[in-house]
């Protein structure tokens, strides 16, 4: 019997909700537990648990992280007005990812997983997009309040010195509703530290993007911290490097992204990373095909699937149905999580485990076996869908030839 890899260290566990839950115990047990002596500080993240705690679980795996500097995080429920009644909870609790990026701070760096046989639906891109993604404030922090009759709506800042400034935001005549966001400078410059320094290590190109002219404070800020630092700090080391920092407005680099052949990373802020890292997850092939990490300017990793928690495939899963969810970018996220730990660690066994996995399931992919949604997008002539749990057998036959 093979003996099972060693860990000095825990990697803090972050399990989640539905579908994703399901998926999560299942890799674990098929995946990494008949070789891996896994060593995890568990938290449960689950919609019905961070209910119970106040939503403190969330508060607790996030300082957690900040102490072991590594985590992985399953898939969890931001809860809507449909889900508070679903699950009877005592609130809309907030996004768990947008508490744990508050507390983190950092940039997430989100990178489609390639894979031969799953061409990308715009044929100009030969190489990966990463997505990297502001991880603080903006709508994941904002205050929110429905208006119910004729009123003035004011910013109003109040100072240390107790001196105020207020600006009026708009006379409603009736009901209306106000969002009120921030940010902090600290955090854009952690953002755009990270960003500079992690084109440095993959030697490659670098956008920004935000809309300055439409917002002439607020994302004019991000543009100008961008702008200096990368003038008074990485302009000399971006030209020795042979790479470009590029800044344009938010729409025109849609439009280059599109045409272009990929190969750079898109620095984007916090809702714009979200809704652009679906898209090109998406034109890449599939959601559920895109590592995402969290890092933060202290050097704490957070792994995570850049998807949701499939609800569709869970209820089906509750009466019994067959489901073929693909569990790669959850895979993806273990092994990203491993081979941080190894690293940080000087454990060699346990990094090379986490890429003989990656090996495995792209080989069972590019072998013809998938699952449904990498089935109807495969150009490979000869393929097979299977169910969840055959995806992840043919899998650990792989690896284990591999080993």
């Amino acid at each position: 019997m093979r003996e099972k890899i060693k860990m000095a260290n825990p990697i803090v566990e972050l399990d989640g909700d539905e579908m994703t839950r399901i998926i999560w115990q299942m890799i674990k047990d098929t995946l990494i537990h008949p070789f891996v002596e896994l060593n995890t500080e568990y938290y449960d993240l689950g919609l019905k648990n961070r209910d119970l705690t106040d939503d403190q679980v969330t508060v607790d795996a996030a300082y957690a992280i900040k102490k072991h500097k590594v985590g992985v995080k399953c898939a969890t429920i931001t809860p809507n007005a449909q889900r508070v009644e679903e699950y009877n909870l005592k609130k809309m609790w907030k996004s768990p990812n947008g508490t744990i990026r508050a507390i983190l701070d950092g940039t997430v760096f989100r990178t489609p997983i390639l894979v031969n046989g799953i061409k990308p639906l715009v044929k100009s891109w030969t190489k990966p997009i990463t997505i990297a993604r502001h991880a603080y404030g903006d709508v994941y922090k904002d205050v929110e309040y429905r208006v119910e009759k004729a009123a003035k709506a004011e910013l109003v800042v109040t100072y240390d010195d107790n001196s105020i400034e207020r600006q009026t935001i708009h006379e409603f005549d009736g009901p209306g509703i106000l969002m009120g966001m921030h940010n902090i400078d600290k955090s854009i410059k952690s953002f755009a530290k990270a960003c500079f320094n992690y084109a440095l290590s993959q030697k490659q190109d670098l956008w920004f993007a935000t809309k300055d002219t439409i917002s002439k404070v607020y994302d004019h800020t991000f543009k100008d911290i961008f702008n200096d630092m990368y003038e008074s700090e990485y302009k000399d080391k971006f030209k020795e490097a042979g790479i470009e920092y590029f800044y344009t407005l938010i729409d025109d680099a849609v439009a280059r992204v599109i045409r272009s052949e990929g190969g750079m990373i898109w620095a984007l802020k916090n809702y714009d990373g979200d809704v652009m890292s679906d898209m090109v997850a998406t034109a890449f092939g599939s959601l559920a095909m895109m590592t995402s990490v969290l890092v933060s300017p202290d050097g704490d990793f957070e792994y995570e699937a850049a998807h949701g928690t499939v609800t569709r495939h869970y209820y089906k899963y509750l009466q019994g149905e067959e489901t073929s969810t693909n569990p790669i970018a959850t895979i993806f996220a273990w092994t990203g999580a491993l081979k941080k730990r190894g690293e940080l660690d000087g454990n060699k066994h346990l990094i090379k485990f986490a890429e003989k996995l990656e090996e495995a399931s792209l080989k069972t992919i590019e072998d013809g076996i998938m699952t449904k949604d990498l089935a109807a997008i495969s150009e490979l002539p000869d393929k097979k869908a299977v169910n969840t749990k055959e995806f992840l057998n043919e899998i650990k036959n792989n690896l284990e030839k591999l080993l």
